[in-house]
């Protein structure tokens, strides 16, 4: 099982979540903030996303590889039912606030970008961190509703049921009772496929490390057969430390 709150991201702890999980297959939901990160920081915009009854579970500006979490994976998340920062925590006309609660975990990641470009298209820094904090708790990496529409097209496109109650990775406009047009288009492979990120059991001292110091070939461990196997130089540090 994996950890409430992300390791190593930063906390900006929510007024109020979505309330007790009902149940169901896990899923992710990558959505899109309609700010950018050029000049909007991933606090700044979790500030703005929780005083408007908004709050995702993380918040992840894709330039800089900020991450804020505002409330914890066992808890619903409040974003799902609209696009962005502007709308109020209200759902929109006809619309229930209770997709947010489906599944047994339902993480939320507000990317800072806009679905009209994008943001695998360009950097992606410390997406593993997120990846593998999705993988442990054992989000499958599987697009059931495939690749989110683009822009354009998104407020047209199936929001099957069925495929929502597979789990798995989703895109806000794939949702059922919402009307998100984001992430829009976004390459599915660079967010999940194991090619671009190795499905790796990464070791606690790893995870909360700050990126530059590793990676799954770092000095201090090396990738095998899929998993990260510290040397005996850091298991001796370990053992010195408690």
């Amino acid at each position: 099982m994996g950890e409430a709150w992300m390791p190593s991201a930063a906390r900006l702890w929510a007024s109020a979540d979505g309330g007790e999980p009902r149940g169901g297959a896990p899923r992710a939901v990558w959505l899109t903030l309609e700010t950018d990160p050029r000049l909007v920081s991933a606090r700044s915009a979790a500030k703005h996303a929780e005083q408007r009854g908004r709050a995702p579970h993380l918040v992840w500006n894709p330039l800089t590889g900020e991450i804020v979490q505002l409330i914890p994976a066992l808890r619903a998340g409040r974003a799902l039912g609209g696009d962005g920062l502007a709308k109020e925590t209200a759902a929109p006309s006809g619309q229930s606030t209770a997709v947010n609660t489906e599944g047994r975990l339902c993480v939320q990641i507000g990317v800072i970008s806009f679905a009209r470009a994008p943001f695998t298209a360009g950097p992606m820094t410390d997406l593993e961190r997120i990846v593998w904090w999705l993988d442990s708790w054992h989000i499958t990496r599987s697009w059931p509703a495939g690749p989110p529409a683009p822009f354009s097209r998104a407020h047209g496109g199936p929001r099957s049921r069925r495929l929502w109650a597979r789990g798995g990775h989703f895109g806000g406009s794939q949702v059922p009772d919402c009307d998100a047009t984001g992430p829009g288009a976004v390459d599915i492979d660079r967010l999940t496929d194991p090619g671009e990120i190795p499905t790796i059991e990464v070791p606690r001292w790893a995870r909360d490390a700050p990126r530059r110091d590793w990676t799954p070939a770092t000095r201090a461990g090396s990738l095998h057969f899929g998993r990260v196997h510290q040397t005996d130089e850091k298991q001796a540090q370990l053992s010195s430390t408690g």
